[in-house]
């Protein structure tokens, strides 16, 4: 599991390693335990003087995370010696109603929803503002041109707004990915085989109550070996890993020696090396995409866990607990770091230019051969370009190479340099850069309709 130590703050923030620690554990099982007793209060099924009695030793600092853990061997998890635990701090009248009616897996099952929904929050904060800074860079270099490259190499020109643009479109889809499988999550009470039975005929309204007193969906039934919901939540936190990870790549691929179009942000100590003072590596995207690795990586875990034996899992569901906590914190520590870069972006317009134009024209040789192929027919019109363009690699221009074909010259010779302008072939850059404005301004409301409404709610 992440936690502090020498590695996980390299990938995560601060806010998500507490919240996805032990101690955030530790409250959310507690919580769900007195969520658990308020609600049988509720319905009558036990004495409220108990459930006030453990809703009030149900506080993190009464009882010991490692100790816990270290119990947890003989049961198989942690649920078991604490209920032990507080059975022993709420006394003899309310002891007998602590855990009353629910199975172990009730109790995790929840907690783990709520460490997610929790930390989920850090994690849609970072995202939201990876796509405002991803928005404002595509507004205001919407007219700067530069080098599309597809494998590596110069292709045709682009704009450094569509490419933020693009940026952006990745983390509303991410985003919106993420929020589906957050909707999903649900509470989780059914008792030993998941009937309830042991609440008999009051069952379904405990399970109501306690959903919501822990302000969570009520499932249609419990989801003990129906893992969807997790399984989903997982796949959705690597998609936002990738999605980051895509982002600073382009990035650190951009901040080449020999590129030089853009740079993370500067810092002091930040992209630093211990041999060579002059470097200045782009450590946020080496860690975005170390974390995006890790996260691809640990979703099979969570996938397995779906093939769930009979009414209770042999060894999937105990996989999920550690794994699923560390790619909320992984998948959000991507999303943060992401979001500092790409808010802090030094881009080089400059630079930019002067690459594309490095090739002479020759990024536009697309446009020549489509301005041929009427007069000349594609095949003619293709190799009389191709022509071209290898003369002018010794070089020579590429304008000069393509007027020196008199067939090329009958066609386009008065043209030329107009169809060698980049700024002039930019195809649909402005519609697809409005279009993922537009998206963001959608998304930017229904965040605010959303707030306004939960605010309403409480």
């Amino acid at each position: 599991m992440v936690g502090e130590g020498l590695f996980a703050p390299i990938t995560t923030t601060d806010a998500l390693l507490e919240a996805t620690g032990s101690a955030a554990w530790l409250a959310a099982l507690l919580d769900a335990e007195a969520a658990l007793a308020r609600a049988q209060a509720d319905e009558g099924v036990i004495p409220r003087v108990a459930a006030d009695a453990i809703a009030a030793a149900c506080r993190p600092d009464r009882f010991d995370v490692d100790e816990l853990g270290r119990a947890a061997r003989g049961g198989g998890n942690p649920v078991i010696p604490l209920v032990t635990a507080l059975g022993n701090a709420v006394g003899a009248v309310a002891e007998p109603w602590v855990h009353h009616g629910a199975t172990s897996q009730d109790i995790l099952d929840t907690a783990a929803v709520l460490v997610a929904r929790r930390s989920l929050v850090l994690v849609r904060a970072d995202l939201d503002g990876l796509a405002d800074a991803c928005a404002t860079l595509a507004d205001r270099h919407r007219h700067t041109t530069m080098a599309g490259r597809t494998l590596l190499q110069h292709a045709l020109p682009t704009t450094f707004g569509l490419k933020a643009a693009g940026w952006l479109g990745g983390t509303l889809d991410a985003t919106a990915l993420l929020d589906r499988a957050d909707a999903d999550l649900a509470a989780q009470l059914g008792g030993a085989v998941g009937t309830l039975a042991s609440l008999g005929a009051d069952g379904p309204a405990v399970a109501a109550r306690f959903a919501a007193h822990l302000e969570l969906a009520e499932p249609t039934l419990p989801w003990h070996t129906a893992r969807q919901r997790l399984a989903a939540l997982a796949s959705a936190l690597a998609i936002v890993a990738g999605t980051a990870a895509k982002i600073s790549g382009d990035v650190a691929l951009l901040a080449q020696t020999e590129v030089a179009e853009a740079a993370e942000p500067a810092a002091a100590g930040r992209g630093g090396s211990s041999a060579m003072p002059h470097k200045r590596n782009p450590v946020g995207a080496a860690a975005v995409s170390s974390a995006a690795r890790r996260a691809a990586a640990l979703v099979p875990v969570v996938l397995g866990a779906l093939v769930a034996e009979h009414e209770r899992a042999l060894g999937g569901w105990q996989a999920e607990w550690e794994t699923v906590t560390e790619l909320l914190a992984l998948a959000g520590g991507a999303a943060a770091r992401t979001h500092e870069t790409v808010a802090g972006l030094e881009v080089d317009a400059d630079a930019m230019a002067a690459n594309l134009a490095r090739t002479g024209g020759v990024a536009l040789a697309e446009r020549i051969s489509l301005a041929l192929a009427p007069t000349l027919g594609r095949s003619a019109a293709q190799a009389a370009v191709a022509a071209a363009a290898r003369r002018s690699r010794g070089g020579g221009s590429f304008a000069d190479e393509l007027r020196a074909d008199p067939d090329v010259a009958a066609v386009v010779g008065h043209s030329i340099d107009a169809l060698l302008d980049p700024a002039s072939y930019l195809g649909a850059n402005d519609v697809w850069i409005g279009r993922a404005l537009a998206a963001h301004h959608q998304h930017q409301a229904q965040r605010l309709t959303s707030r306004a409404n939960s605010r309403g709610g409480r």
